[in-house]
């Protein structure tokens, strides 16, 4: 019912800059119009960059200057609606009605806000107020019906859907809705014979035998509604309508596995759109917690059915991803990939897939596919940034990301991320003095972020380079986060570089008490041992951190010549 509040406010003040334009001309462009007319285009400004606070500031102060001016008091009314405020949006709306009473966007208005307010007989009255300027309006007699409903006034509201009706003829959703009138009126005759009337026109209109069984169900005729649907299905197997609400009444009495084989032959069946289909999956989906090994045989029914469709790959995708079985999920969406690329809800289930994986290699490469289609969306710029890191292609990765970070404006979030990924990049190309610009404005747009503050420090660690500074960044993280054991580990790294021995063992004997599989972090207990001079004991964890998928290629060297390199990633 907000549908046309866009389009009205952009009316609304093209009408007022014609009426601030003509006030101009009128006084011959005298220079107390001036102000007035500069605040007002300051406003909508304002108003059009998204700043609702400054848009209202700027607005109210027109009023001061003018306070008669309807297309003011409409546009405050507009941003205070954006705001939820809806007792400050009808409190405007009603004044600049009142300034032009005629003004019938501003009558429209107001009914709309008073349904919302719940004021529904004030909306009746102004719903008339409409009609009588355009009896034949469908969205306000449709409006006026729903507000009568409202109000309690049922058989007004069916009068004004038969109205509705005579405008734009009978629909199912319509008669459904005149249905479910006659049943709050307990009318059982005229709601049987609206749906019957109906299904004349739209016989095989799942919702509309839906709703007539479901009144045979209520007025006692249980048997003849099932009777009638087996009857149906048995002389016309093809009914996909009849399947599927058969279906239904098999899953309302918990006879799971008939319901389930209903819906595979209804999902085969042509008079059944893809959509329609889609949707009871979807239904089936959101309705259970675990799956149903015999949803398979449904979906694999309708890949069946639309094998160059992407619609049936992406909803196994998400059963599978349901069932824990994510590779497979994975392969399902990437399938949808292939028909349909237009989607970005399915390459951003990819993608994040992909990184969550750890697959780096299949991120990058489709991550830059998709910007193919989306180069204005910032997370894939910053998908495919943190994948070009990974795979230790940090040119790459930083030209990526100086275009992402454009995408990402007013999101400091994203933005902290971006420039994280840029310190990563430039720390890999041996930049540090570039890392840590890009590290620092990271930690400034989003300073709660630990994760990023002790990346930064333990590249700076890494690097040996500014350690008192990563001490600084590494103490604040332990402030709020103390038993994190990677965050542990970067302050008993950064201890190590400054020749503090003791106190790095101490804080990689406590990251390992609390992940003693993690392999960096043996890594550094041997390290640690190595410099207080316990060879065998240095020796053992490095073995530990090789077993457990040490990425680091002098590992082995250290090993077995029982001496230390610095690591080489």
């Amino acid at each position: 019912m907000r549908q046309l509040l866009i389009a009205l406010f952009l009316l609304g003040l093209l009408a007022s800059c014609k009426s601030a334009k003509d006030a101009q001309e009128a006084t011959g462009h005298s220079s107390a119009n001036f102000p007035y007319i500069e605040k007002f285009h300051e406003a909508v400004r304002l108003k059009m960059r998204g700043q609702i606070d400054d848009a209202i500031s700027a607005f109210e102060i027109c009023l001061t200057m003018k306070n008669n001016d309807d297309a003011v008091y409409y546009a405050l009314s507009e941003l205070y609606l954006m705001k939820n405020d809806l007792a400050k949006s009808a409190e405007y709306i009603e004044q600049a009605a009142n300034l032009d009473p005629k003004n019938v966007w501003y009558i429209q208005e107001m009914a709309y806000m008073n349904f919302e307010k719940g004021e529904f007989n004030l909306a009746v009255k102004y719903f008339e107020k409409l009609l009588k300027y355009e009896p034949r309006n469908v969205e306000w007699l449709y409006g006026y019906a729903e507000s009568l409903v409202r109000d309690g006034k049922i058989s007004e509201a069916i009068k004004v859907f038969d109205k509705t009706e005579d405008q734009i003829g009978l629909f199912p959703e319509l008669s459904i809705q005149k249905f479910q009138l006659y049943v709050q009126l307990k009318d059982w005759d005229n709601a049987e014979n609206e749906l019957l009337e109906a299904r004349k026109l739209f016989p095989e209109d799942p919702q509309i035998l839906a709703f007539l069984i479901d009144l045979y169900f209520q007025q006692g005729k249980q048997n003849e509604a099932i009777d009638f649907l087996k009857q149906l299905v048995e002389a016309d197997p093809q009914n996909g309508s009849a399947h599927m609400a058969l279906a239904d009444l098999y899953q309302q009495n918990g006879e799971m596995e008939l319901a389930m084989n209903e819906f595979k032959l209804a999902v085969a069946c042509a008079d059944i759109d893809l959509d329609t289909k889609m949707k009871v999956l979807i239904s089936i989906y959101e309705s259970s917690y675990k799956v149903d090994p015999s949803v398979y045989e449904i979906l694999d029914a309708l890949i069946l059915t639309y094998p160059d469709q992407a619609k049936p790959y992406s909803i196994k995708g998400d059963f599978l991803l349901k069932d824990e079985k994510n590779e497979d999920a994975l392969q399902a969406y990437r399938k949808a990939l292939e028909f349909e690329q237009g989607q970005f809800p399915i390459w951003n289930q990819v993608m994040l897939m992909e990184y969550e994986a750890g697959k780096f290699q299949d991120l990058y490469s489709d991550s830059k596919k998709c910007l193919e289609f989306f180069p204005a969306i910032g997370t894939v710029y910053l998908l495919n940034g943190i994948a070009a890191v990974q795979i230790k292609e940090y040119q790459e990765a930083v030209d990526v990301l100086n275009v992402g970070k454009d995408f990402s404006v007013g999101d400091d979030v994203m933005t902290s991320e971006i420039y994280a990924q840029l310190g990563e990049a430039y720390f890999g190309l041996k930049k540090k003095d570039e890392g840590i610009v890009a590290y620092n404005y990271a930690v400034e747009k989003n300073k709660n972020n630990t994760l990023i503050k002790n990346n930064f420090a333990y590249r700076l660690a890494q690097s040996n380079y500014k350690l008192d500074v990563a001490e600084k960044l590494i103490n604040e993280v332990l402030d709020t986060e103390s038993q994190q054991p990677n965050y542990i580990d970067t302050k008993g790294l950064i201890l190590f570089q400054k020749g503090q021995y003791d106190e790095a063992l101490q804080n990689f004997l406590i990251a390992y008490e609390l992940n003693p599989n993690d392999e960096i972090i043996n890594e550094h207990l041997g390290d640690a041992y190595f410099k207080k001079g316990n060879i065998d004991k240095a020796v053992s964890f490095w073995i530990k951190a090789k077993e457990l998928g040490s990425r680091n290629t002098v590992l082995e060297n250290k090993i077995n010549s029982k001496q230390f390199y610095e690591p080489q990633y």
